[in-house]
């Protein structure tokens, strides 16, 4: 891992985001089209750095990472129990980002892009409105 990005790493081993990416990956199984998978992850978190490059943006690469991660990682909850993916997404992450080494604006940052990555607004955070976007290309 490069540097600067083990905090990325470190969501990816997280146990409970593992559980939720199992937990996913076993109910998408039979999905043809548009699984949310691990490669659907980098997909965004490329997409989103590649136009915050792009635009010269200044928002950092760990935290598109980060986030892109986190995005739809409550997708297995909406499936089983009928939660919004971002409600249960944002939730999930607030558990998973505060036992690692990630500041309260960086947190907020990254909990906002996670709420409101299904909704296209210019009033959002430059994070949100890239991990929107990104999500929506990488189709």
């Amino acid at each position: 891992m490069s540097a600067g990005m083990t905090r990325v790493q470190a969501i990816w081993q997280h146990p409970l985001y593992q559980k939720h990416l199992n937990a996913l990956t076993r109910l998408e199984s039979d999905r043809i089209f548009c699984r949310h998978t691990p490669e659907h992850f980098l997909d965004v978190a490329r997409l989103a750095y590649i136009f915050a490059l792009e635009r010269n943006l200044d928002c950092s690469r760990e935290l598109i990472y980060c986030t892109a991660l986190l995005h739809d990682i409550g997708r297995a909850e909406q499936y089983t129990v009928g939660t919004p993916h971002d409600e249960a997404g944002a939730r999930i992450a607030e558990t998973i980002l505060s036992d690692l080494d990630f500041s309260s604006e960086e947190k907020e940052a990254i909990l906002s892009a996670i709420r409101e990555h299904r909704s296209s607004s210019d009033e959002v955070p430059v994070l949100s409105q890239l991990i929107y976007e990104a999500d929506k290309k990488s189709r």
